[in-house]
């Protein structure tokens, strides 16, 4: 029997190389799966986040960070070794303070981002183009032959402002690519998950060369606390994934500053399943909104099927429903866990409630918890058909285990619908032949689609939305891009 892994939780954040304790006492962190503390936590007041601040913009302006390179590979590795030293612990944590299936830690929550979310950056240190020559020109003013060239160079103190879905993975993106291209860091995780930031914290500052400010941990249970990330003059970008409302307020607040911004938000994504697809492939991709209880940004929460074989695809999708059930998420055959709050449970019930109430069908699932449990914010896997793509279920995000079944009449129709929504940030097209479906797949407006079974997914793509799903690309060299400025520059040539 495999021994029990003892979690040894930080309670205090960093800020300017050292762990420090909150001007404003500590906060409760709490087990979405048992409703049970799991420990106190740092709680920062304004003061401490300007303290960080403070210490993100003088490491940037007076350390060699931003220019030296081979400092920040060496960094960024260390990094990767330190937080692969503490795996198994880390994995513990994820599972309890975010409720996450432990199965789901061997992929998108742990494994997946920490095999190349710093080790990429550290390998595009050296192939990024800083420096492109844009050969010599005489410049008609002067007569002068002018050499040119364009660099790129960091921003500059980076907010980094984290949600509680995939904390861990969303942090090493940001921490990646910002360090990588030479910018500071102030981290600020959600109040439901600070524990994993905290750990991060305590490794950058005990087992890597990263300078003292060169990365901030900052925990606080008062929203007002990382708020002062957006309206402080002294950061010059902020790096947000989350929801869009709360980046609508970012996009709103920064601008009295022009703060330069990265937003990643929410979806309503569709899958599109034509008529000559494959449909039990095709089907499959219905049990993603079960996984990690649907607490997913890009999960394909719309399904559209072809009304020529809707009541093929619907008893597939029956058939999987009726076999998933919300569980411990520490069991490793566990795919859907609670959902991380009292608040969420609650929100996510009302859109089940408001589908049953606007005419949609409740095929299996229904508004109440998942039955065999006295605690926990277990909500029972919910599929609803005869859905209109009009119904409030339709159009905004559930985040929850949710799947709404539409209808459409051709091809022409079902582009129509998965194009109908205020969000484009991720989906995916099954048909008969890739030719159909990539011709499908270009007239989406989406940034993130998925190809008869195809998955982006990786540290070298570009991750991000149309419309209300964001600003800007994490990842790849577009993550780069997205956290340098550029500067044209001009001097005599010879």
């Amino acid at each position: 029997m495999t021994e029990a892994v003892k979690v040894r939780f930080e309670p205090k954040m960093m800020i300017d190389g050292k762990l420090v304790d909150g001007q404003a006492g500590t906060f409760t962190n709490i087990n979405p799966a048992t409703e049970e503390s799991l420990g106190e936590v740092a709680d920062a007041s304004k003061e401490d986040m300007h303290r960080a601040i403070d210490a993100a913009r003088r490491a940037f302006d007076e350390t060699d960070w931003s220019t030296n390179r081979e400092l920040r590979k060496r960094c960024l590795l260390q990094l990767h070794e330190a937080i692969e030293s503490e795996i198994d612990e880390l994995r513990e944590e994820l599972i309890l303070e975010v409720g996450s299936p432990r199965a789901i830690t061997f992929g998108p929550q742990l494994d997946a981002p920490l095999e190349d979310g710093l080790k990429y950056p550290a390998r595009l240190i050296d192939e990024y183009a800083w420096e492109t020559d844009l050969g010599d020109k005489v410049i008609s003013l002067t007569g002068t032959l002018t050499t040119r060239k364009v660099w790129r160079e960091p921003v500059g103190v980076v907010g980094a402002i984290v949600p509680w879905n995939f904390p861990f993975e969303v942090t090493i993106n940001k921490l990646g690519q910002a360090l990588g291209t030479g910018n500071t860091v102030v981290l600020k995780p959600a109040p439901n998950t600070p524990f994993n930031a905290t750990r991060l914290g305590r490794l950058i500052a005990e087992k890597t060369d990263i300078p003292a400010g060169v990365v901030n941990v900052v925990t606080a249970s008062d929203h007002f606390v990382g708020e002062e990330l957006t309206l402080s003059p002294k950061v010059d970008l902020i790096s947000f994934t989350g929801s869009t409302v709360v980046g609508k307020r970012i996009m709103e607040k920064g601008a009295a500053t022009m703060k330069r911004l990265f937003l990643e938000l929410g979806g309503k994504s569709a899958t599109i399943v034509l008529e000559d697809a494959d449909f039990g492939t095709a089907c499959m991709v219905g049990i993603a909104p079960c996984m990690h209880a649907g607490q997913g940004c890009a999960n394909p929460t719309r399904l559209l099927l072809p009304r020529s074989r809707y009541d093929e695809g619907v008893e597939i999708l029956k058939n999987i429903y009726e076999n998933v059930t919300c569980a411990d998420p520490q069991d490793p055959g566990t795919l859907c866990g609670p959902v991380i709050s009292q608040r969420q449970f609650d929100r996510v019930t009302d859109y089940i409630k408001k589908g049953v109430e606007e005419g949609a069908t409740a095929l299996v699932g229904g508004p109440g918890a998942e039955t065999g449990f006295d605690k926990g914010y277990y909500i029972r896997p919910t599929l609803f058909t005869n859905v209109d793509n009009k119904m409030t279920i339709a159009q905004e995000e559930i985040f929850g285990p949710v799947l709404s079944v539409i209808p459409f009449d051709d091809e022409e129709d079902a582009i129509r619908i998965a194009n109908d929504s205020v969000y484009g940030l991720a989906g995916n097209v099954f048909a008969g032949s890739l030719e159909r479906a990539l011709s499908v797949t270009r007239r989406i407006r989406a940034g993130f689609m998925g190809v008869n079974g195809g998955a982006p997914y990786g540290a070298d793509t570009p991750f991000g939305g149309y419309k209300e799903s964001g600003v800007g690309r994490q990842n790849g060299v577009a993550g780069f891009d997205q956290y340098t400025e550029i500067k044209s520059v001009a001097y005599p040539a010879g």
